[in-house]
């Protein structure tokens, strides 16, 4: 089956499939909140982005072979409802970023700054610090050797926009010069972006719209 993003609360998790990483997504909880699992191919070792809600099925996701680790990518609590449990039930090291691990009521074991490594076995992924939706939000970008980037986004893009700055003209302004510089200006258009909520998209997709964006402020 080809991968699609397209996933739903209550229904399977899709799984794409890359050379070196595979991508397993899944939509859980009220928010319809997506969680991803990344497996390394070469040594198995997993990592989970936002043990965002119902804790039962993202560890029948993650399976006997356990996590080594799970990012939570901002403060905001549909992001970390199951953390709790995911975490005793493996054990796995916490990451988030520095300005939001204190509104996470799980311990952080790995501050995250900008520009940070994050490895899950041979994989690598980068860390960039974006402000506006909330002070301490990250994304991860996985710069695939034998293919595109792909970035895991959090609340921080979407289909159509940038994440909620709640009527924040100063917080706007942070978001979009922050996924402008970090993610736009420096990534290609194929680059596949995974939101923290809904369908998948592309940085082609979306940058057309980038001035739309800014006119209408939101």
């Amino acid at each position: 089956m080809t991968y699609s993003g397209e996933v739903k609360v209550g229904g399977p998790a899709d799984v794409r499939e890359l050379k070196d990483l595979m991508i397993t997504k899944i939509a859980v909880g009220p928010m319809d909140n997506n969680a991803y699992l990344l497996r390394c191919r070469a040594t198995d070792e997993q990592l989970l982005i936002d043990a965002a809600n119902d804790a039962h099925t993202l560890l029948g996701m993650i399976g006997d072979d356990g996590i080594a680790s799970v990012v939570t990518t901002h403060r905001h609590a549909d992001h970390w409802q199951a953390l709790a449990e995911v975490v005793r039930a493996t054990g796995a090291r916490t990451y988030a970023g520095r300005e939001d691990a204190e509104g996470i009521p799980v311990p952080t074991d790995v501050l995250v700054d900008d520009g940070d490594t994050i490895r899950v076995g041979r994989v690598e992924l980068t860390a960039r610090h974006l402000v506006g939706h909330t002070p301490g939000s990250i994304v991860l970008i996985y710069d695939d050797p034998h293919g595109h980037p792909h970035v895991f986004t959090g609340d921080c893009l979407f289909p159509g926009g940038v994440g909620n700055t709640h009527n924040d003209p100063k917080a706007f302004a942070s978001l979009i010069h922050d996924v402008e510089t970090k993610i736009f200006d420096v990534l290609p258009d194929e680059t596949w972006v995974y939101p923290g909520h809904g369908k998948d998209t592309t940085l082609g997709a979306e940058r057309p719209h980038l001035p739309e964006w800014h006119e209408r402020g939101w």
